[in-house]
């Protein structure tokens, strides 16, 4: 009777202390969707970096909405194919000229994996890499995945809240897809545990050392990356995207935003889990 009034004891004061010390995390309050940014005063070069191995089910999807965006100044983007065996690179280049576009997609072939980095993190320093050799280098850098769609208004959003705010990093939890039966039941608590690992508004708060991101979606302030030392700091990180945050956050006292997209209108991709859209409505 002890151990058992003492095990219930211990379960009720974990769940106080979530309810009521872990930043009401439980509440989903950090969303993009309750108020409207305004509008830009400056509009800063962005290339977005899309690392992409095998996608070729779900590549052009995710490059029309890239290459659709809305955003009034200069944006473009480099894919790295990441060694692919399903054309990808080719489904990426036909959409892109579908698009007239063209010159606005850039395509690398990715090189073979050095020891001591994870695949996607090497894919995607060879595009920032390249995004620094530009003639005219990027402002921000928009690291993504291959298997996103974005609103039409997506970029310029994230761009006003990065200038506004002055943000070295913003990230958007996007909506994962939900359709069926194994995906309803872990996706709503992978999610929840998420905001419960790291609450939003803890890691939205300068003077909180907690920090997170979500790897599918990370506006990244250029300067900001490069004076951290890069990507080439978390390269050995299982948890990438919350490793980037935590050395854009911590040791340079930068000011990081994450919120999460609630809002749904197209999903990509064969399998379980992939992402989909993220924006406004």
């Amino acid at each position: 009777m002890t151990l058992s009034l003492a095990i219930a004891a211990a379960a009720l004061a974990v769940w106080i202390y979530l309810i009521a010390a872990r930043g009401a995390f439980w509440l989903g309050r950090e969303r993009d969707d309750r108020e409207e940014p305004p509008e830009p005063r400056s509009c800063p070069r962005v290339v977005a970096v899309v690392p992409a191995r095998d996608e070729a089910a779900v590549i052009a999807d995710s490059l029309r909405s890239l290459l659709g965006q809305d955003y009034p100044g200069e944006f473009s983007v480099i894919l790295i194919d990441d060694q692919s065996r399903d054309g990808t690179a080719e489904v990426a280049a036909r959409t892109a000229a579908e698009l007239a576009a063209n010159d606005r997609l850039t395509i690398l072939s990715g090189r073979a994996l050095p020891a001591g980095w994870t695949g996607k993190l090497w894919a995607m320093k060879q595009g920032i890499d390249h995004a620094g050799n530009l003639p005219h280098p990027p402002d921000y850098l928009l690291l993504t995945d291959a298997d996103i769609a974005y609103a039409d208004d997506a970029l310029r959003r994230l761009v006003v809240r990065a200038e506004t705010g002055r943000y070295g990093l913003i990230s958007l939890m996007v909506k994962l897809r939900c359709e069926h039966w194994p995906e309803r039941a872990l996706i709503p608590a992978f999610v929840y545990f998420f905001q419960m690992l790291y609450p939003f508004s803890w890691v939205n708060r300068r003077d909180n050392g907690t920090a997170a991101a979500a790897g599918g979606c990370m506006l990244v302030k250029r300067e900001a990356l490069l004076a951290t030392g890069g990507v080439e700091t978390v390269r050995g990180s299982l948890i990438d995207d919350c490793a980037l945050g935590r050395r854009l956050k911590v040791p340079s006292n930068m000011t990081i935003w994450v919120r999460w997209v609630p809002t749904c209108f197209s999903t990509l991709g064969p399998m379980y889990f992939k992402q989909s859209l993220i924006g406004s409505s």
